[in-house]
C-alpha cells in the first residue's frame, strides 16, 4: 500500500481537521504513504475533485473548526443527484466513483462521517473498496462507540448558551428555552442540561407530558423562583405525538429537517401559564461550528492515527471507535445498526432527577 484517499462526509463537525491532520501525517511520518483529500464528501470521489495532502497542507489545522475538504450531506454517490438539461435527476455513480479511485491508483479511502457516510463506505466496501471509517456526529449516537469527536464541543457551545440565558431569565422572571440539536437521541440536551443547571430536560427517548413541565415551573414559582430553564432536543415530542418537522430535503441521505419544538413547547406553556413570559433560542448551526475542545482534538487526532493503522494491519470494512479508554475497530455493517440512545433507567437520567431536573413525564 502506498497511496490512500480520505474524505470528510456529512455534515461539519468540530475536530474533522485534527483527524485529516493525523491521518495525513501519521501516513507519511510513519508509513511513507501518499494521500489525497477528496473535496465536498463523496461529490469529490464522485466529480474527481480532490488535492494532495502533505504535511505543509495539514499544519496548523488542528485546533480549528469545520474540514478543509469541505462536506456534504446531500452527495450519495448510489443515489447521485444533478442537474440535466434544467432538470434534477438522480442516478447510480458508484462506478464513477469506482473509476476515479482506480485511475487515482488509490489503494484504500478513509471515510470520516456518520451513519449516513457509514452506510455509504459500507456500501463501497461490498464493491470491494478496502474502506475505514472514522466516526463523526456531534449528536453522539453511534451505537458502536463511546464517544464521537464534536459531541463534547457541542456540549460546550449549548451549556455556555445556557449559562447566559440563566442570568437573563432569572433578572427578567421569563422561562427560557434552548433547542438543541438530537433528532432521535437526546445527548446534547442530556449533559448540556445537567451541566447548565435546567430545570426540564425534554429529549426523544422519554415522550413528555406538557402538564408535567406546568407543574415543574409552577412548583418552582411557589418556592419563589419565578424563572425556569427548558432543554428540548429537535426530535423531542409529546406522549402520543409526533417530531416537528421543518421542512424535507429530498435529495439528502436523510431528507427530514427537524426545528420547531421549543416554539410549540413555549405556545402549549403559554395557553395555560399566561402570566409568564418565555423566550425561545434556537441554538442551530452554532453548535457544529467553532474550535474544537481540546479532549475532541485530543480523540480526532487518536482516530485518525488508529485509522491509518487499520489499514496497514488490512482491517479493511471496519470503523474505529473508542471502547472505554482504548481505540478498537468494529464492522462497518455492527456500526451501523442502530441509533445509539439514553437509556431513561440509566445512571446518567437518575442523577439528573436525583438533583431535580423534569423530563416532563411526572416521574
Amino acid at each position: 500500500m502506498s497511496h490512500i484517499g480520505v474524505l470528510t462526509g456529512g455534515g461539519d463537525c468540530p475536530g474533522l481537521n485534527a483527524v485529516i491532520r493525523a491521518v495525513t501525517k501519521c501516513a507519511i511520518l510513519e508509513y511513507g504513504l501518499e494521500v489525497v483529500g477528496f473535496m465536498n464528501g463523496f461529490r469529490g470521489l464522485v466529480e474527481n475533485d480532490y488535492m494532495p495532502l502533505d504535511l505543509k497542507t495539514v499544519s496548523g489545522i488542528s485546533h480549528t473548526g469545520g474540514t478543509i475538504l469541505g462536506c456534504s450531506n446531500r452527495d450519495n454517490p448510489f443515489a447521485y443527484y444533478s442537474m440535466r438539461q434544467g432538470q434534477v435527476t438522480q442516478s447510480d455513480e458508484s462506478e464513477r466513483a469506482l473509476h476515479n479511485l482506480e485511475h487515482l491508483a488509490l489503494d484504500g479511502l478513509i471515510v470520516i462521517g456518520g451513519d449516513g457516510s457509514l452506510n455509504i463506505a459500507n456500501r463501497f466496501d461490498k464493491l470491494g473498496v478496502k474502506v475505514v471509517g472514522v466516526p463523526k456526529t456531534i449528536d453522539n449516537d453511534l451505537s458502536a462507540t463511546d464517544v464521537t469527536f464534536g459531541f463534547n464541543t457541542a456540549v460546550n457551545t449549548a451549556s455556555e448558551a445556557l449559562d447566559k440565558l440563566h442570568t437573563t431569565a432569572e433578572s427578567h422572571h421569563r422561562v427560557m428555552i434552548l433547542e438543541v440539536m438530537g433528532r432521535y437521541a437526546g445527548w446534547i440536551a442530556m449533559h448540556a442540561g445537567i451541566s447548565g443547571s435546567a430545570d426540564v430536560i425534554l429529549i426523544p427517548e422519554i415522550p413528555y407530558q406538557i402538564d408535567s413541565v406546568l407543574a415543574k415551573i409552577s412548583e418552582r414559582y411557589r418556592k419563589g423562583k419565578k424563572f425556569s430553564i427548558i432543554v428540548v432536543a429537535e426530535g423531542a415530542y409529546p406522549q402520543g405525538g409526533e417530531m416537528v418537522v421543518q421542512n424535507y430535503v429530498p435529495t439528502s441521505h436523510d431528507p427530514i429537517r427537524l426545528g420547531g419544538i421549543g416554539q410549540k413547547v413555549a405556545e402549549e406553556i403559554s395557553a395555560k401559564l399566561k402570566n409568564i413570559e418565555i423566550r425561545v433560542t434556537v441554538l442551530g448551526h452554532l453548535q457544529r461550528g467553532g474550535a474544537p475542545v481540546p479532549f475532541d482534538r485530543v480523540l480526532a487526532t487518536r482516530y485518525g492515527v488508529a485509522a491509518v493503522k487499520a489499514f496497514m494491519d488490512g482491517q479493511y470494512g471496519k470503523m474505529v471507535s473508542l471502547r472505554g479508554t482504548e481505540i478498537t475497530t468494529v464492522a462497518l455493517e455492527d456500526a451501523i445498526k442502530e441509533i445509539r440512545k439514553i437509556d431513561p433507567n440509566s445512571d446518567l437520567v437518575h442523577a439528573a432527577r436525583a438533583v431535580g431536573i423534569s423530563f416532563g413525564d411526572f416521574k
